[in-house]
C-alpha cells in the first residue's frame, strides 16, 4: 500500500482499496491507508475522516446532498410505506414511511471498479 509516485488526496486512497477483491476494509485500514496516501499522521487522517463523515451526515440532515465529482453523490430518498410480512407469523405488517440515505457512485469511481 501506498507506493511511491500514487496519487494524494481521494483517489489515491480509493486506489488502496483492494478493489475487486472480497476483503472488507474497516475503519482503522482506511485511516492507516489515508495517513499513507496524503502523508498524514494516522491521527490527523482519522481527524479528516471523522470530519468527513460529519459534514456528510450534517448536510443529509438538513435534506441536501453531497456531490464530489467522479466519486459519488450522498443524498436522502424518501422510502414509501409499505406492506411487509412478519417471516415468523406470516402476518402482514404495515412498514412505516422514512428517509433513507443513498450513494450513487460517479464515473472514476464505476470505472475503478469494472
Amino acid at each position: 500500500m501506498g507506493s511511491p509516485g500514487s496519487e494524494i488526496g481521494i483517489w489515491g486512497v480509493f486506489n488502496e482499496l483492494h478493489l475487486g477483491e472480497e476483503k472488507k476494509m474497516n475503519k482503522a485500514e482506511l485511516v492507516k491507508s489515508m495517513a499513507t496516501s496524503a502523508g498524514l499522521s494516522q491521527v490527523a487522517a482519522e481527524k479528516a475522516l471523522d470530519g468527513f463523515v460529519e459534514a456528510v451526515k450534517g448536510s443529509l440532515s438538513k435534506g441536501d446532498s453531497v456531490t464530489l465529482v467522479g466519486f459519488g453523490t450522498f443524498s436522502v430518498t424518501e422510502r414509501a410505506a409499505r406492506t411487509g410480512r412478519n417471516p415468523q407469523t406470516g402476518k402482514s405488517i404495515k412498514i412505516a414511511a422514512k428517509k433513507v440515505a443513498k450513494f450513487k457512485a460517479g464515473s472514476h469511481l464505476a470505472d475503478a471498479v469494472n
